[in-house]
């Protein structure tokens, strides 16, 4: 269950375009305070979790605009016997979407787990639980900051078949995810039919994924651009994460 909850932060990061090791976003803000989505988690026909995030305006340490973003996930259904219970929250530059300032708070079972991680853009530095370390790009994030900029990325260029790849850090490491771009495809949601730009990050096989599995993720194909859908095959059956409600308030 600790790697379904992994993974349902992971699909909510991907999305994105490297253009010489920088990736071009718009300047305009694809979501603002008071956003808030819900995400529930089936393995095969059972619930398996569910999770939401928010964003919230705040302010950085030098009082300029940032986001405050939140994210937690649980175990539901029959999966509730194994207790999960996580909480994420990434600091973001409001005019870079880039973060400063990350921590989470893990519960899984008997394991804990509580990370704070502080990111200097500048020179490429993160301070983790086990010391400083050093990106080889400018724009470094952790998995939930990641998912945000994604949004906001100019996709205009992007065709079927690219690749592309985004860094972030991770359980005391800085790695990089390859994804590719499939296409266009118009899918049924609970939010309705909605035209989705289709992607397909790389996943390692091992005891979860089998040897050929593919992960697919559809992002909504507007202004919004919002995760709603990913499908994943794994070892022991079929996993799938949808939008089961959202809701952006004025403020």
């Amino acid at each position: 269950m600790k790697n379904l909850i992994s993974l349902t932060l992971l699909v909510l990061s991907i999305c994105g375009q490297l253009i010489a090791q920088e990736l071009p976003y718009l300047k305009q803000s694809a979501f603002k305070g008071g956003e808030k989505l819900e995400y529930k988690l089936k393995y095969g026909f059972l619930s398996a979790a569910t999770g939401q995030l928010t964003v919230t305006d705040t302010k950085t340490g030098s009082g300029g605009d940032a986001f405050r973003l939140y994210a937690t996930g649980k175990t539901a259904g029959a999966f509730a016997l194994y207790t999960v219970k996580n909480e994420y929250n990434s600091y973001i530059d409001a005019k870079t979407f880039l973060p400063y300032y990350y921590t989470e708070n893990i519960r899984e079972g008997g394991y804990r787990r509580n990370d704070k991680v502080t990111f200097d853009q500048k020179t490429k530095s993160v301070n983790g639980n086990k010391g400083d370390f050093k990106s080889t790009v400018s724009q470094t994030f952790d998995l939930l900051s990641a998912y945000y900029f994604a949004r906001n990325l100019d996709l205009s260029t992007v065709k079927p078949g690219e690749s592309f790849k985004l860094t972030y850090f991770l359980n005391d490491e800085i790695a990089t995810l390859g994804i590719k771009y499939i296409g266009i495809e118009t899918i049924k949601t609970d939010l309705g039919s909605l035209e989705c730009l289709k992607f397909s990050p790389e996943i390692k096989p091992g005891r979860i994924f089998k040897k050929n599995s593919q992960l697919f993720l559809w992002v909504t194909n507007d202004g919004n651009r919002i995760p709603v859908k990913a499908n994943v095959d794994i070892l022991i059956g079929f996993c799938h994460i949808r939008t089961h409600k959202s809701r952006w308030l004025e403020t």
